[in-house]
């Protein structure tokens, strides 16, 4: 093979070549050489002159002069192998499209792979990885720095800033799809970036196409010794998105992803922690609050004991700085704050609670077993065993037992229900005129939403009012469609109107006097 064109395959690679050069770079330093091994450039051999479209919208045209046939349009991250230079104008050839012509010199950047260049490359990408737009454009540099850096130089900081750029170019994209918009230049990014490895997915939920970028030089961050705090921290932030979850994941496959969340977020040391900002800090404990609050509601549903990851999702919760807080993680702490309040019964052993323990031959909530992944809620007393009970209800879901509340004649009674990490409804059973003075069961959602979306929220009984005619406190939060709301109600028992509601239960005097202590002392909605 001639020898120009061996080493233009290799410069000239995908992005995935050019990690997998490094990758034997780093080998090579450790093993010896292997004879049938790929070959790559070294600082004996001559470079292959290269260069990167550095504006939008360039032409690639069939001769050296702005009147000459258009044979392509090039792109922002577009590398070109140079053959030559005419006027204003350098012969070129683009391997992907497999077209040769003509680009303005002026349009394009030139660059060098060896490790003479390897300063400079790094110099660059230094400045367009936070420069919005420019995303192509960085990732052409971090693969033409990987190609040109020796091996025992390479440190996490190309691929953190392979990571980030990539990252938000899948955001870019996700915000114009949410938008409903089309992007020309958008897309060619993204075929462009495509083009060196960069793997972006897409999947759709509640209607719209999420692209997510999966995180590879991210998991090469985590795993260099030499990588700093911050790194690690962008790279573990990155990996544990919740958006970024396929809606269409298994149970299993789901659990199994976000057992490996929590995991990720374990390999910060403490010694990270502490070099750490206060606003990295405090993003840090969000996703942590998210990812433990879900692991916590799988363990339950397993029937495994789910109190230590229940308790760390509320610490970490509980440990965030509200001042350090910027205004697009106060909507990462309503997000963190809503899954947490959705699982905190799992701090809890899920036992029956005092609340509905039997007094004489009043009635009190038991839990048994259904079928097989079935939890069934019992509504029992002395005459009533779980054999024939008063009432039953069966779930796939977690019945929080440890919720359980009774109000103070025994005619109505409250339990949490969990079906899904994020979404927590209360049942509420009440003896019923309209039932010849048996009982009924009402289900009572946190909000009209879509729970198997990305749709959020949990309500919970915030104690009963004892005079007067029955009334029922709520607690509800959730965000639907993007939009989160918390309300605190005051509910009529009898037809289940609503009698009055507030932003804070400051301004309800029912809840002033008779809410329940004990859910005082644990909601999350009072944060």
């Amino acid at each position: 093979m001639n020898r120009k064109l061996c080493l233009s395959a290799v410069t000239l690679g995908t992005l995935a070549g050019a990690l997998a050069s490094a990758a034997l770079l780093i080998a090579a330093a450790m093993l010896p050489a292997q004879a049938d091994a790929a070959p790559l450039p070294s600082a004996a051999e001559p470079s292959v002159p290269l260069a990167i479209v550095s504006i939008d919208n360039t032409s690639l045209r069939a001769g050296p002069k702005d009147s000459a046939l258009q044979q392509a349009q090039l792109w922002q991250g577009d590398l070109l192998e140079v053959r030559g230079e005419k006027l204003d104008y350098l012969q070129v050839y683009d391997h992907r499209r497999e077209r040769a012509g003509y680009v303005r010199a002026s349009s394009v950047r030139r660059i060098g792979t060896t490790e003479a260049d390897a300063p400079e490359l790094l110099a660059v990408l230094r400045f367009v990885r936070d420069t919005p737009a420019a995303e192509a454009l960085g990732v052409a540099y971090a693969a033409a720095y990987l190609q040109a850096v020796p091996a025992k130089q390479l440190t996490a900081e190309p691929f953190d800033a392979l990571g980030t750029l990539a990252e938000r170019l899948a955001r870019r994209a996700s915000a114009r799809n949410a938008a409903n918009t089309t992007d020309n230049k958008l897309a060619a990014h993204l075929e462009g970036v495509a083009s060196y490895g960069v793997k972006i997915a897409s999947f759709e939920q509640d209607g719209q196409v999420q692209l997510c970028y999966d995180g590879e030089a991210f998991r090469r961050v985590l795993a260099m010794p030499g990588a700093t705090p911050a790194q690690r921290a962008r790279a573990a932030l990155a990996l544990t998105r919740e958006d970024c979850i396929d809606p269409a994941l298994t149970a299993t496959a789901r659990e199994a992803l976000d057992r490996w969340r929590g995991e990720v977020l374990n390999r910060l040391t403490p010694a990270d922690w502490t070099a750490l900002p206060e606003q990295t800090r405090n993003r840090l404990r969000l996703r942590s609050a998210g990812v433990w609050a879900t692991l916590a509601f799988q363990q339950a549903r397993r029937g495994e004991a789910s109190q230590a990851a229940g308790q760390r999702a509320l610490d970490a919760l509980a440990g965030v700085v509200k001042t350090e807080l910027s205004d697009d993680d106060q909507l990462d702490y309503q997000e963190a704050a809503i899954r947490v309040g959705a699982s905190r019964w799992a701090a809890e052993p899920n036992i029956a609670g005092a609340a509905s323990s039997a007094t004489g031959n009043r009635p009190r909530l038991v839990s048994a077993p259904g079928q097989a992944g079935e939890t069934c809620v019992l509504l029992v007393d002395i005459q009533h065993d779980a054999a024939k009970p008063l009432m039953r209800r069966c779930t796939w879901g977690v019945a929080w037992m440890a919720s359980a509340s009774a109000s103070r004649d025994g005619t109505a009674f409250t339990v949490a229900v969990q079906p899904l990490p994020g979404w927590r409804e209360l049942w509420l059973m009440r003896r019923s005129a309209e039932a010849n003075g048996g009982w009924t069961l009402e289900v009572l959602p946190p909000a009209a939403g879509n729970p198997l979306g990305s749709d959020l929220g949990y309500i919970e009984a915030a104690g009963f009012v004892p005079e007067g005619e029955p009334r029922l406190l709520v607690a509800r939060e959730a965000r639907v469609e993007g939009r989160s709301t918390r309300r605190f109600e005051v509910t009529k028992l009898g037809a289940l109107d609503l009698d009055k509601s507030a932003s804070s239960p400051q301004l309800l005097a029912m809840f002033q006097r008779w809410q329940d202590p004990a859910w005082k002392r644990g909601s999350v909605s009072l944060r």
